[in-house]
């Protein structure tokens, strides 16, 4: 049975996904603290205090799910599902610093608490943990998609630096970005539940596909969320993305359909990172419909991930990732 976002659907309740895999959830977070305990007192400090720092645990979850799908979990799945948040955690570290942000969350980032310098330097411990875990799995396909995967992070923030400050970057090269940077941790950890189950290769690419469709829809709702949102429930500052001189794709869509001195604004904001021209910036995006042609294509990714489960098996499991998928463009956080 083909699911869609054709209609209105009611809305997910993903706590009641989340406790799909509670159990299992718990035992991966014990293997993170675990492998935070250093005797440097810092890395302690930071690591417990970004990994307690709220955040969905998606990409685990994901991972947990996916397993579950194909019919069970074992240890190297929970040790994945570790490595893979830990991955995403260096990786939220060094988007910080680069960014400046100072809130994570709704809470104080770790670079405006410890420093900039700090915070690079737990970032790389956190990579280089998740690497040490990787390892002990001694599956070499686990090594070869986990490597290919932060190659093509760092690639894809490389880029996003490229685009900083060009107003005349295009939809397709932001999609590049986002796909590099975002959806293929989401494509790793579903593909990675496929490889630990020994799935034939079909299978695991139907589930890497759905990771990366899903990675994509969750990106665009929250460049459509800096629109929108309510700030203590985005847990960040609205207009950090302008802030930043990111044209992401609500201001590329406003450039190409509002008039030239509408498109001009738009131009200047990013091209200075003008935080001030925010509310101006706003009403051009609003009245453009660029939040709703953002929306649109979040919808068309989230359809794709659902096309993509076609052929795995029916189960609670499987239902509880096509809820996932209709979340990631539904929620306002």
């Amino acid at each position: 049975m083909v699911s869609n976002l054709n209609s209105t659907p009611p809305p997910v309740d993903f706590e009641s996904i989340k406790r799909l895999t509670a159990n299992e959830a718990k035992a991966v977070d014990n293997l993170i603290i675990k492998q935070l305990s250093s005797d440097v007192v810092l890395i302690n400090q930071m690591g417990h205090y970004i990994v307690n720092n709220g955040g969905k645990r998606l990409r685990p979850m994901l991972m947990l799910l996916s397993a579950k799908a194909l019919g069970r979990i074992d240890s190297n799945h929970l040790l994945l599902a570790a490595v893979i948040e830990f991955i995403h955690t260096a990786t939220l570290l060094h988007d910080d610093v680069v960014d400046e942000s100072d809130l994570r969350r709704g809470k104080q980032s770790a670079n405006a608490v410890w420093g900039n310098a700090a915070t690079v330097l737990v970032g790389d411990y956190l990579y280089s943990s998740a690497f040490e875990m990787m390892v002990s799995t001694n599956i070499m396909r686990v090594m070869e998609i986990l490597s290919k995967t932060t190659t093509a992070i760092a690639e894809g923030e490389v880029l996003q630096l490229l685009n900083c400050n060009n107003p005349e970057t295009t939809e397709d090269n932001y999609l590049e970005v986002i796909s590099r940077k975002t959806a293929i941790l989401f494509s790793a950890a579903t593909r990675l539940a496929a490889v630990v189950s020994k799935t034939n290769i079909d299978t695991e690419e139907s589930l890497a596909k759905y990771g990366l469709h899903l990675g994509i829809a969750f990106q665009l709702i929250d460049d459509a969320l800096d629109y929108k949102a309510n700030q203590e429930e985005l847990g960040k500052n609205l207009g950090d993305d302008l802030a930043e001189g990111k044209p992401t794709l609500p201001l590329i869509y406003a450039i190409q359909n509002s008039n030239s001195n509408e498109a001009e604004i738009i131009i200047n904001s990013i091209k200075n990172g003008d935080r001030d021209a925010f509310n101006a910036v706003y009403a051009i995006v609003k009245s453009s419909k660029a939040i709703e042609y953002t929306e649109e294509r979040a919808n068309e990714e989230a359809q794709k991930a659902i096309n993509a489960l076609d052929s795995i098996p029916e189960s609670e499991y499987k239902q509880a990732l096509l809820a996932l998928a209709k979340f990631s463009v539904q929620r306002n956080y």
